[in-house]
């Protein structure tokens, strides 16, 4: 059986001649289990959720992490507060005509202790105005929140640490202004700002939503210049998992956001409910940890970004161009000194991918090096099936 083909994270030609009955491909209504906690969301961004399966102790040495900078940061904000608090109010009084050691005495000063007195204050007035205004809003975010969305400390004061977490991001201000303008239809095919709208965030959400990145990132550090996560849409999600009206794997990596017409509406991410892709994918994952184990952790980047540019170049990838890339691959291991069936029968425990033909021994060259290659496609391009 030929492995399926894996489209990219774009909108299909079916867009533009989609019933107006339903969203256009890839959107589709959000999941109706998920209708009690989008009814939690405020529209006008977007939301990814996920569950995150590592273990509990991992997560609370994480959190001990930023919990310790922050308090850090308030000890020397108050011990910066308490040594300066003296001196400012001795420069009111003396502005006020009080004089105290804080007055300069110009005339009696040269030019150059002038300049040096003047140089000094300056530099104190611009340290405090970094500690106030860039410095500052870090702990109060951690502890307090400022978005209106809740903080970190709230959150896991409310879930505390789980082995299997519901984490949701929510796209920052900026990119998603789209969602925010009344006279833009997101869905609109000729419209140049909603097309422009729906690629930025199609762009973004394969992005936000690669394996290799979900792999590597545990759900709080998924955080970043395009997205937050959304402290208050946590407990929430958490709240309807403990009271059993959510299952908790419906909030499994689903896309959500709010269009006028539709309501609340989901991107088809393409994954289903598919157990040989999530079985293939932990197959992958132990043979990275093997590579890994023998220092070799490198090779298994290299071959994901080797397959990943042999998929984006033009001409699609075609049959013949996996073969090259297969035997591309085998000769950047034996280089390496690696045996890759070797090395992935001994941490998969299997001559191939499941549901796919044996490496080794499949029934033809070409459809063995196909399993090869898939191995490494399964991490990156899972998005959109072609049309």
């Amino acid at each position: 059986m030929a492995p399926k083909s894996k489209a990219r994270l774009t909108p299909s030609t079916k867009s533009t001649t989609t019933s107006s009955s339903s969203p256009p491909h890839p959107f589709k209504p959000a999941p109706a289990a998920l209708q009690p906690f989008c009814a939690t969301l405020p529209p006008g961004h977007v939301y990814i959720t996920h569950v995150d399966p590592r273990p509990s102790a991992a997560k609370r040495k994480l959190f001990l992490i930023p919990i310790g900078i922050n308090l850090t940061v308030i000890a020397l904000f108050v011990w910066r507060v308490a040594h300066i608090t003296p001196y400012y109010l001795a420069l009111a009084m003396s502005m006020l005509g009080h004089s105290n050691e804080t007055t300069l005495q110009t005339a009696d000063l040269t030019w150059a202790e002038l300049g040096w007195a003047v140089a000094r204050r300056a530099a104190t007035f611009l340290l405090d105005f970094v500690l106030g205004v860039f410095v500052w809003p870090w702990p109060y975010e951690f502890f307090v929140g400022t978005t209106g969305r809740g903080s970190p400390v709230a959150w896991r004061w409310a879930v505390g640490f789980r082995d299997r977490e519901v984490y949701v991001r929510r796209s920052r201000d900026g990119w998603d202004g789209v969602l925010r303008k009344e006279k833009v239809d997101l869905f609109d095919s000729e419209a140049a700002e909603a097309r422009e709208g729906r690629d930025a965030i199609l762009s973004r959400v394969r992005t936000a939503t690669a394996p290799m990145f979900m792999q590597q990132k545990t759900g709080y550090l998924t955080m970043n210049g395009e997205w937050d996560l959304d402290w208050r849409g946590m407990v929430d999600a958490t709240r309807l998992v403990d009271s059993k009206e959510i299952a908790l794997e419906a909030f499994g990596t689903v896309v959500l956001l709010h269009h006028a017409k539709f309501g609340w509406v989901s991107v088809d991410l393409g994954n289903g409910d598919n157990a040989e892709q999530d079985e293939r994918r932990r197959q992958v994952m132990a043979f990275r940890d093997a590579l890994a184990a023998l220092g070799k952790e490198d090779l298994f980047f290299r071959w994901v970004e080797m397959i990943q540019f042999e998929t984006d170049q033009p001409g699609g990838f075609t049959r013949e161009k996996q073969v090259v890339a297969a035997q591309k691959i085998r000769d950047m291991f034996k280089t390496n000194g690696v045996d890759f069936d070797g090395l992935w029968k001994e941490a998969v425990g299997t001559d191939g991918l499941a549901g796919r033909v044996n490496i080794k021994s499949g029934l033809s060259a070409v459809r063995s090096q196909n399993a090869l290659v898939q191995a490494a496609r399964d991490l990156e391009v899972r998005y959109y099936p072609t049309t």
